[in-house]
């Protein structure tokens, strides 16, 4: 495997690694995957739709800051919800704009 794995791959949990490779082996049939995981079509796409979301959050080319990212990813994996995610992007923000140290800069 290579060494330098992309972002969303980092990302995920074994669980989710474990999920892909069970799709995959599946020949992209949710209908299949969910008799392996003894679950109903709609549990599993739900579960897939959320590892849709959290990967396209962590791979979103036009977010280039680290913690918004991490936030979009929680969110995105519903462990976090919008009202939150809003609030603490907006506190990120603020903090950004109003002088925080930045890397590499003496205040």
């Amino acid at each position: 495997m290579p060494q330098d794995l992309p972002h969303w791959l980092k990302g995920l949990e074994d669980e989710d690694v474990q999920f892909i490779r069970r799709f995959v082996l599946a020949s992209g049939s949710l209908k299949e995957l969910a008799k392996q995981y003894s679950v109903s079509y709609p549990t599993l796409r739900g579960r897939l739709d959320r590892l849709i979301a959290r990967i396209g959050a962590a791979e979103d080319p036009a977010v280039t800051d680290e913690f918004e990212r991490d936030v979009r990813v929680l969110l995105a994996d519903g462990q976090i919800s919008t009202r939150i995610a809003k609030s603490l992007l907006k506190s990120h923000r603020s903090s950004l704009k109003n002088g925080s140290p930045k890397k590499g800069k003496k205040k």
